[in-house]
């Protein structure tokens, strides 16, 4: 049976390019714009609030952050912090959601002013004023590093380490820079890719870096050290070495696996052909990197990457707008929507496993959140699937033994 069409969670008034989840409330970030072109078309950071409402997740816009004539292109989270990737540099902002102090006032219109916001249902729809007057955000721009010296600059990635004691950039000019944070000193920069960089993966222990790049390398350092290159297709006869590039990097957790991690990798085509190839995943050991599966994921160019906190899903969007959830250990395909988006889906966000996210999934087992240029923000909900608890399915073996042996017995006499 085919999933239902996702469910529009926000439509914003400019193309979105990121969305982020915060691991402690139930926030999401998304941010887009029309970049410095005078067309007309804001810039900004949108604050959506999450919640379930008559068993349905829906969000409702908290502040608009106005980012003047800069499209935030790529974002990082942690904690109360933003790391924005906005043009050649990459901005550090803070934000902190404060209780509203009293009832909201009605304007001469008899609208409420803002303070309660409307709030926008699963469908797309305004379903009026908030029950509760929600909280206001408060944001403020600590600081502002050039990450990208190349002539067309742009920071293509951003990604902070798990501790958030660091912060690491990646850019058009292939260069890898790494930043304490908060002071946002520069603790290494080095070319890493000859080209643009296009992800990268830190590492718990911020010991090693996986820089994906348009050179068709992937690349795991220490320091500035190359540990190893990642070859995904060693064991793949009929694939030249250039036939694919490395399109996106993760390191993701092992499911009842405490400590585990795990690597995983698209390989998208570099040349399109009237027949277009598959794409593929790859799952590779997160302490060897020596690669553990490979499997096609479909035809579609993948354009993103995400992957659920407990590591049991990967999330990817694509460039034709289709979205889909894959099972991380078999890397099979659970879910997808063909052209869910209109166009290229810029990035995708499961929601936290943890509270409060464990609230807003309602049942589910998983929700991911999608944004593409066409403005949406859309949600994919993951139904609980079914299975047999271990002892009885120990129970219904015994019991088929049993039964065989009793048959065995009928058909031959003597047989025990």
């Amino acid at each position: 049976m085919a999933p239902r069409r996702p469910a529009e969670l926000y439509r914003a008034p400019f193309p979105l390019y990121t969305v982020r989840l915060h691991a402690r409330r139930p926030l999401a970030i998304t941010a887009g714009g029309g970049g410095a072109a005078k067309t007309g078309i804001r810039n900004g950071v949108h604050f959506l609030q999450l919640e379930q409402i008559g068993g349905q997740l829906s969000a409702s816009l908290l502040h608009c952050h106005d980012t003047e004539t800069r499209a935030t292109m790529t974002m990082a989270l942690a904690g109360d912090v933003i790391a924005a990737g906005q043009d050649n540099s990459c901005h550090i902002l803070r934000f902190s959601l404060q209780e509203p102090e009293g009832p909201a006032t009605a304007g001469k219109d008899g609208s409420e002013e803002k303070g309660a916001r409307r709030r926008r249902g699963p469908a797309g729809g305004a379903q009026g004023s908030s029950q509760s007057r929600a909280r206001e955000v408060r944001v403020e721009s600590l600081q502002r590093v050039r990450t990208d010296f190349s002539p067309d600059a742009l920071q293509k990635a951003v990604r902070f380490s798990a501790d958030g004691a660091l912060l690491a950039t990646g850019g058009a000019d292939g260069f890898l820079r790494l930043w304490e944070f908060p002071s946002m000193k520069k603790t290494l920069e080095f070319r890493a890719h000859d080209g643009e960089i296009e992800d990268i993966a830190l590492g718990p222990d911020n010991k090693q870096v996986v820089t994906a790049g348009r050179d068709f390398q992937c690349c795991v350092w220490q320091q500035d050290q190359l540990v190893t290159g990642l070859r995904w297709h060693e064991n793949l006869p009929g694939i030249p070495d250039k036939a694919y590039r490395y399109q996106a990097c993760r390191f993701g957790a092992v499911e009842g696996s405490a400590g585990a991690l795990r690597l995983y990798t698209v390989q998208v085509p570099h040349k399109r052909e009237r027949r277009p190839p598959p794409c593929y995943l790859t799952k590779w050991d997160g302490k060897s990197f020596l690669p553990l599966l490979t499997r096609p994921c479909g035809s579609e160019v993948v354009s993103c990457l995400s992957i659920s906190d407990s590591g049991t899903f990967l999330g990817l969007g694509t460039v034709t707008g289709s979205v889909a959830i894959h099972i991380a250990f078999s890397l099979q395909r659970l879910y997808y929507v063909k052209e869910a988006h209109g166009i290229v889906v810029t990035d995708v966000a499961f929601i936290p496993e943890s509270w409060p996210g464990r609230e807003l999934l309602g049942g589910h087992e998983a929700a991911l959140l999608s944004v593409a240029v066409d403005s949406r923000c859309k949600l994919h909900l993951l139904p609980t699937r079914r299975s047999l608890p271990v002892w009885l399915l120990l129970l219904l073996c015994a019991g088929l033994i049993v039964a065989t042996i009793l048959l065995l017995q009928l058909a031959f006499p003597g047989f025990l």
